[in-house]
């Protein structure tokens, strides 16, 4: 069982891939959409997360987009997936609500989601692209795999 869902790894590679493109002008949601092989549709709600949470900034107009909210080395790994956490994946998706499931399940799962989160406090946005830009640099395309919708 993947300890991230889908839209927690899909923030985390659309911040790098905004950190990495947003040099001379905000990247677009539609640009990222492309890169990442999503319909907009799907990487909008996280993007408006990451930007409520300060991480992104957007950026209104034409030539709009997205930007870092912050320099690369005040974002974690572990502020990204809390911000991708606050979008709802679909409007039915909600947790039992048997005592087996608040009693015991949750309790667990708390524990090991703050060990984790523990450990992704400590993987900053710049460690992160420093690896995708030497990824490219040794001519391999900056691609997210296993993102299809």
């Amino acid at each position: 069982m993947p300890l991230m869902s889908r839209k927690g790894i899909l923030a985390i590679a659309a911040v790098i891939d905004v950190a990495l493109n947003s040099d001379t002008r905000p990247v677009s949601a539609k640009a990222l959409a492309s890169r990442h092989g999503l319909p907009p549709r799907h990487l909008e709600p996280v993007l408006q997360a990451l930007v409520h949470e300060g991480i992104l900034r957007g950026v209104r107009g034409p030539r709009g987009g997205y930007e870092l909210g912050r320099t690369t080395e005040k974002i974690t790994a572990n502020e990204i997936l809390r911000a991708a956490g606050t979008v709802d994946d679909s409007p039915g998706s909600h947790i039992p609500g048997s005592r087996l499931v608040g009693d015991v399940v949750l309790p667990a799962l708390a524990h090991a989601e703050r060990a984790f989160a523990a450990a992704l406090s400590t993987i900053y946005l710049d460690e992160l692209v420093k690896r995708a830009e030497n990824h490219v640099e040794r001519g391999h395309p900056p691609a997210v795999h296993g993102l299809d919708s």
